[in-house]
């Protein structure tokens, strides 16, 4: 087994939070830093869905298991055991997928952040030109 994964990731004794299937993705989304709707997006699931896993209500089918797996760089194994390769929090670096997920959040909210900077340049804008009509009235 040491030939396979180091022995520092690997997570023979689950802790209580990540007892079913639902906990281990959850601590697993939240060590890779994705946010629910990010990662149900990267799967093409609605975030209902998602969180209904992540609250043992449902279970996704093998092949999302899989891609979950792969997104949150954990093994199949661990997500559906808790034995195997888990989420590492000691050097806390993301799987390059997280990593995609992560800058594209932030993209999406450097544009939202300039439409309403532009929005609100506009508003003050009015509210000056409303301020002026009034003056010279």
């Amino acid at each position: 087994m040491d030939i396979l994964m180091p022995r520092d990731r690997m997570n023979l004794f689950p802790d209580a939070s990540d007892d079913t299937l639902g906990g281990r993705l959850s601590a697993a989304r939240d060590t890779a830093g994705i946010s629910p709707d990010a990662l149900a997006d990267q799967l093409s699931v609605p975030c209902e869905t998602l969180l209904e896993w992540e609250a043992d209500r449902s279970e996704p089918l093998p092949t999302r298991l899989l891609n979950l797996a792969g997104i949150l760089g954990v093994s199949p194994m661990w997500l559906m055991t808790g034995v195997g390769l888990g989420p590492d929090d000691h050097d806390r670096k993301l799987p390059l997928e997280a990593m995609r997920l992560q800058l594209a959040h932030l993209d999406q909210l450097h544009q939202e952040c300039g439409r309403l900077i532009k929005s609100l340049a506009r508003q003050i804008e009015r509210y000056e030109e409303d301020e002026e009509d009034l003056v010279s009235r």
